[in-house]
């Protein structure tokens, strides 16, 4: 959990530090990197909306944790994840290199797989709900 802060704080540092894009594609990625910031912030705020009390920042279950496929959850197994990498992918494109972005990535990917075999050993239910929500992160992408 932490390296994922550190990941998110090495990604902001280097947008503040001056990275700058060729002027001939700045405003576009700026523009870009601004849509995706706020369909990852829409994603991530759906996805802790839903999990109400059975959020938690570590990858298993609360005890008291329901399982969810309300909602955004009805679209993608991991919201918060996918809005976190949306937020940090549209900061990328405005405002510093790609690099930190892609290793966050690889990181939520291989968190998820580990929640998700928790999960799967929790809740009966996960593995046929992993097989009707394809998407893992952003809804239409697979």
């Amino acid at each position: 959990m932490a390296a994922q802060f550190v990941l998110g704080a090495v990604i902001v540092v280097l947008g503040v530090v001056g990275f700058a894009w060729p002027d001939a594609v700045s405003r576009a990625l700026t523009l870009a990197g601004l849509l995706l910031g706020i369909c990852g912030l829409v994603l991530f705020v759906s996805g802790i909306s839903v999990l109400g009390s059975s959020l938690t920042p570590f990858p298993r279950p609360a005890e008291a944790a329901t399982f969810r496929e309300a909602g955004v959850y009805g679209r993608v197994r991991h919201p918060i994840y996918g809005g976190v990498l949306l937020l940090a992918l549209g900061w990328s494109l405005a405002l510093s290199p790609l690099c930190a972005t892609a290793l966050l990535w690889l990181l939520l990917e291989l968190k998820s797989r580990h929640e998700e075999s928790m999960l799967v050993a929790r809740y009966p239910e996960y593995r046929a709900y992993r097989e009707r929500v394809r998407p893992r992160f952003v809804p239409g992408l697979r």
